[in-house]
């Protein structure tokens, strides 16, 4: 397991923790009709890429002087998932909801949460998990970093950080790549950077009394145009969504290799396109 080496004397003044509500994939249904992901048929979770993210966040404000600050885009009751990353250890949450947000894929998405971090001001790092469970396209940090034009590491796996910056370990392919940070910047976290904290009681009791403020288009309207989030700055579209079908593998066992068994197999070979019939 990878856990954050870090070092006392370093002192962050504030990282950002972008989370996301996603359906309980485990539970959710698909409306084969439409083609589309039934969000009500399931509960809803933080995205669990995120709360690797947020764990190495609250590992740093540990040690170091750091605050953290949940950051989430979502109807009112993401407030819900908002209050479980401050029970896991963030200082305070940020829900950003606006009918103008629905719809928006990854990059109005992206142009509304740089919306906010302008608006929060000053901040030293962009955490976020490396992906979401029902997107599972991994852009939304990227592009978060490249509309802020700061640097980006992705897939960390492991961290350390001195007074110079931070240094992460990254999974790419079958490679492990040693990368160095300096100043502020994004990270996208793996499943294998840690393992989350589960909050206790006293924790969730805590998170329950704050309160968490909603920030719609008209509060943010100094850095966002109602043109460039939800479905008008969309500039992809989903058609339709479709659930592959399960497939069941057949066998058969052959208990003498002869003629008629060579034969058979040699057909199954051609007949799924593995291999061609010889000509004669």
């Amino acid at each position: 397991m990878f856990s954050i080496i870090l070092h006392k004397e370093v002192l962050i003044l504030r990282i950002i923790v972008l989370i996301k509500e996603v359906p309980d994939m485990e539970k959710v249904r698909f409306d084969s009709e439409k083609g589309v992901v039934d969000r009500k048929s399931a509960g809803t979770e933080v995205n669990p890429f995120d709360l690797n993210a947020l764990e190495a966040a609250v590992q740093m404000k540990e040690i170091a002087d750091a605050s953290v600050t949940a950051l989430c885009m979502g109807p009112p009751q993401a407030e819900k998932s908002l209050k479980e990353a401050i029970a896991r250890g963030a200082d305070e949450g940020i829900l950003l909801s606006d009918a103008a947000f629905g719809g928006s894929d990854t990059w109005a998405t992206s142009i509304t949460l740089v919306a906010a971090i302008k608006k929060m001001g000053d901040y030293d790092y962009i955490f976020a998990g490396e992906k979401t469970v029902d997107g599972d396209t991994g852009q939304v940090g990227s592009e978060v970093a490249s509309m802020l034009k700061i640097p980006q590491i992705c897939f960390v796996e492991s961290l350390e950080m001195n007074k110079e910056g931070l240094t992460a370990m990254v999974a790419v392919w079958d490679g492990i790549y040693r990368k160095t940070l300096t100043g502020k910047g994004m990270l996208t976290f793996t499943k294998a950077a840690n393992t989350p904290r589960l909050p206790g009681i006293r924790e969730k009791m805590k998170a329950r009394k704050m309160e968490i403020p909603v920030w719609d288009l008209r509060f943010l309207s100094e850095y966002l145009n109602e043109t460039d989030t939800g479905f008008k700055g969309s500039p992809t579209k989903v058609k339709k969504v479709v659930v592959p079908p399960v497939l069941h593998r057949k066998g058969k066992i052959f208990r003498e290799i002869n003629d008629a068994c060579l034969r058979e197999v040699k057909g199954a070979l051609i007949a799924r396109g593995i291999t061609e019939g010889v000509k004669k």
